[in-house]
Formats: C-alpha cells, structure tokens, sequence
C-alpha cells in the first residue's frame, strides 16, 4: 500500500479524533469530512476539505444523505491495482480514499435509555456501516478504523512506516470492522424484533443476534479430545470470570470456568460475609460468619471436607493472611474474591504446590444488568432470562399449623438462596450460617433428601433442628419423612402438587414448619 494520501473522518464519538487528525495532517494526508466532525476538526484548526466539495452535492435530508455518492465509494472501492478502475477513476475525476475512520450512531445507547420508536430509528447508520463495509472489503488496499482506542497503535505506525500500514493491519482493522458493523446490525435486528406489529415490546424476538469475543484458546473442553475456547459476552455488565483478574496458576480450564462462574453466582447470593465451595459445578459447602472470612470458611469446609479437595472456593469480601493460612493447608483449583491482601497473596504463593492455585479478582460490586442464559441443543438454541427470582420468607405461605421460628427463617432463607444453585432435584439441608448436607442430581426426590442426610453423617453433622429446602414441590410425603427422621425442624418448598394435603400433613404429624414459596428453582 503507498502512502496514506486521503483519509475519510465522519465520527460520532469524537474522542481523541482532533488529535488523530492533526497528525495524519502532520504525516501529509488530506482530511475530508463532514457535518459535526468536519465542525469540531476545523474549530480546532485542522485543515480539511468538506465532501460536499468532493461531491458537488450538499448535505441534504436533514444530513441523512451525504457521503452516499460515487466519488466518496468510488474512491473506497476502487481497486489501486486494476487499469479499468483506475481509468475510471480517472475519468470521472475520483479521488482515492486510503483510510477511512468512521464510527456509528448511538443505537444501542439509545435504546437502552427508553427513548421513542421514532428516536430510536432515526439512530439507523445508514453512510456509517456502509462506508465501513466499502472498506472493510477493500482492505488491500483502503484501512478503516471503527475503535478510537487503534488511534494511537496506528498513528505510531504510520510514523514508524513512512505514512504507511501493513497489510497484517490493514487485514486486522478489516476484521474489526465486520465484527463492528455485524454487532451493529445485529442490535437494530434484535430491538425491531423485539416489537409486536403495534410496535409494543415483546418478551423475546423473532431472532435472536449475540455476539461473543475471544478471550483465549483453551487446551481442550470438558474433555481432552473436545476442541474449546473462551468467549465473552456483549450483552451486560456485572461480576464475571470473562473479566477477571488472575494472578497466579495455570491458565483455567473449560471446567475451571464452569466452577468459578457457579462459585461467583452463588457467592454473590450473600451481603454476610461467606465463603463457598464448589465441587463438579454444585455446592458442597457454604457458610456465613459474622466473625470472620476464616470462621466462615473453616464452616463451608466442614460441610463437606472430603468433595472440597480439589474444589473452587468464592468469597465475598478480601481475602486477608488469616484466610489464606487456612487455604493453604489443601489442595485447591481456585479461589475467587473481590480482592486480595499483600499478605494473603504471598502466604498463596509461599511454596512450590501452593502456586498451582489460580487466584480471582473479580468486582463484585458492579451491578447487573440484564442479558441472557443460553442453553444449546442439537439444532437449536433455548434462551431464557437468567434465574434472579427471589422471594421474602417472611411473607412466604405458611401451610403447617406451625409457624416458623425466627432463627428457622433465617436457616430456611439462606437454604434457599443456596437451593437454586444445586443441580436437580435438590434437596439442602442447612442451619442459618451453615450447609450441613447436599443431594444434587438425582432422578428421585427422596433420593436427593437421602444423600444428603447421609452426607451429613459422614462428616459428623447434626441434622437436627436443622431445616430443609426443595427446589421444586415436594410430589409425594416421604421426602419429607425422611428429613423429618433426620431431624430437620422447618421445610420450605415451591408448593404446588397434587399430593400438597398429604405432605402437609406429614409435615403436621413431625411438628414441623413448612412454607410455600410458589417459586421454583430447576437447575437442569
């Protein structure tokens, strides 16, 4: 590619734009521009050239038609090294354009703050997305740039080559280019599907467009003969593993990611200081303290010491030395935290073994906001709205002819919130700070409520005045007969069985408590 002669300037975000204009001048290049862009570059005396000058039209349309013309896209897409085009070219007095450096109109910002339909439309790129493309595809010998953040990569490039850039450059703008304009239209298809025929909001569209970046090649998938990789999603923002920060260890594995994420979730379930364990991507300890991040620790892994080996841990508040001596002592994938004290990190990286660990820093303080949960199967895709339901206990159904205690409020409350993060069927049973037994994944029920019981005797718990929670309706009285015989004094449920009357009853007979929630929490 010879020296960059012209350059096309028409951005909306127009950060760090006057001081890239001013040095491709500074390097030689004619700058044509238009509407506020062409403005705010000759305010702050940069030398440009309108295109209406180019065209020989003015901007009309309220500015919708501008740089639509065939001496703005003939200068684009002309092939530099194909004699009919450049005769062409010279014939009809077009001018080639080497760098084109364009971004979009705020649509998705738009949207997002709930402006009008007819706001909302008016924020259609039109001359943006095509010009990109032009020059997207015409790569070889045209570069475009759509992130203001290139600005300072290429301006030190262009110094470096003499005015130039590489093809490699060139071929990498391209591609951000496309990625740029297919998000781009993939948002405009998304909201206008996201509307009925009355142009009245929709759960859900007709299409569905995501589109996820490449954080990192992984080694393999769920199993070394699975090719893998991991993305990150442009459809929120929020606490994430995508933007974590990891400060010592391996690179993390597909099933690493799995674990760490369902140890995110079910931290981030708690304002009490927690700690959580995760083992094969459900619970196998939790516990809140009001002591200390150790004291809750030393209580989620007396959960369940045996499944912790191996585990991923998540805590909510900075880890400090105290906690950290108590990692130390077992073998571990990794812990997650909002932080990480100097003395933690250096007890953590103390000894060769301890090294292995793959330390999270993750901001848990950023808030939610919205996105989506994907599930793929053979040939299709199933999305569904991430599971955020919550409910009171206190103002749940109570259906026994006892109440609820206080103190068994609060064990119901955190069983529950641990409750949906379990696969099913699921069964907890918990004190109010504390998991003392777990029954993931079983095709019964009662199957669930009786492992868990029997992993609370295996590791010394007592289950009594302890209370249990389903994540869906109980279908018949024996799982609750069984909790009961383990001691279990309160039980909180969806409700909703035909057989309800029975396993109240049965709930009535052991003196026990039971509330309806109406909510259920399959984890699939």
């Amino acid at each position: 590619m010879a020296k960059i002669g012209r350059a096309l300037v028409s951005v909306y975000d127009k950060k760090g734009i006057v001081e890239f204009a001013r040095e491709l001048s500074r390097l030689g290049t004619e700058i044509v521009s238009t509407g506020g862009t062409a403005a705010l570059l000759r305010q702050n005396g940069v030398a440009i050239k309108d295109v209406s000058e180019i065209t020989g039209f003015p901007e009309m349309m309220d500015g919708r038609v501008k740089t639509l013309h065939p001496k703005i896209h003939g200068g684009i897409l002309a092939l530099r090294d194909h004699p009919d085009h450049v005769a062409q070219m010279k014939t009809h007095g077009i001018v080639p354009v080497d760098l084109v450096i364009v971004n979009l109109y705020p649509f998705e910002a738009t949207v997002a703050r709930g402006a009008s339909f007819s706001e909302v439309i008016e924020q259609i790129d039109i001359g943006g997305p095509t010009m990109v493309r032009a020059a997207a595809k015409n790569h070889l010998h045209v570069a475009v740039v759509v992130d203001p953040d290139d600005y300072g990569p290429i301006q030190a490039e262009l110094r470096d080559g003499g005015g130039e850039l590489s093809e490699q450059t060139r071929f990498r703008l391209a591609c951000k280019a496309f990625r740029h304009t297919a998000h781009y239209d993939g948002a405009i298809s998304n909201y206008l599907d996201s509307l009925d025929a009355e142009r009245r909001p929709t759960p859900l569209g007709q299409t569905a467009n995501f589109q996820f970046t490449k954080l990192q090649d992984l080694r393999y998938g769920e199993n070394p003969h699975q090719r893998a990789a991991f993305y990150a999603s442009e459809d929120g923002h929020g606490p994430s593993i995508a933007r974590a920060r990891q400060f010592q260890g391996k690179e993390l594995s597909f099933n690493n990611i799995l674990d760490a994420d369902a140890a995110l979730r079910l931290v981030l379930e708690f304002s009490a200081t927690a700690a959580v364990a995760i083992k094969h991507n459900n619970p196998c300890g939790v516990a809140l303290s009001n002591r200390s991040l150790a004291d809750a620790f030393r209580k989620a892994r007396a959960s369940d010491p045996v499944s912790i080996f191996g585990g991923v841990i998540g805590f909510n508040r900075t880890l400090d030395g105290e906690t950290a001596e108590e990692l130390k002592e077992i073998f571990l994938e990794i812990v997650i935290a909002p932080g990480f004290t100097p003395e933690a990190r250096a007890i953590l990286s103390s000894a060769k073994r301890l090294l292995n660990i793959r330390l999270l820093e993750v901001d848990m303080g950023e808030k939610e906001n919205g996105g989506y949960d994907f599930r793929r199967v053979r040939g299709g895709l199933l999305i569904q709205d991430w599971d955020r339901g919550a409910i009171d206990v206190k103002s749940c159904k109570v259906v026994t002819e006892r109440k609820p205690t206080e103190e068994e409020y609060e064990a119901l409350d955190f069983a529950w919130r641990i409750c949906r993060h379990v696969k099913s069927n699921a069964i907890v049973f918990a004190s109010r700070d504390q998991v003392l037994g777990v029954g993931a994944g079983q095709m019964s029920r009662v199957d669930s409520a009786k492992l868990a019981v029997m992993r609370a005797q295996t590791h010394g718990l007592d289950l009594r005045g302890s209370v249990v929670a389903s994540d869906a309706f109980y279908p018949f009285r024996d799982g609750v007969d069984e909790a009961a015989k383990a001691g279990a004094r309160a039980v909180i449920q969806p409700g909703g069985s035909i057989k309800d009357n029975e396993v109240i009853a049965a709930a009535n007979e052991h003196g026990m408590a039971m509330i309806f929630t109406g909510m259920r929490h399959f984890r699939h």
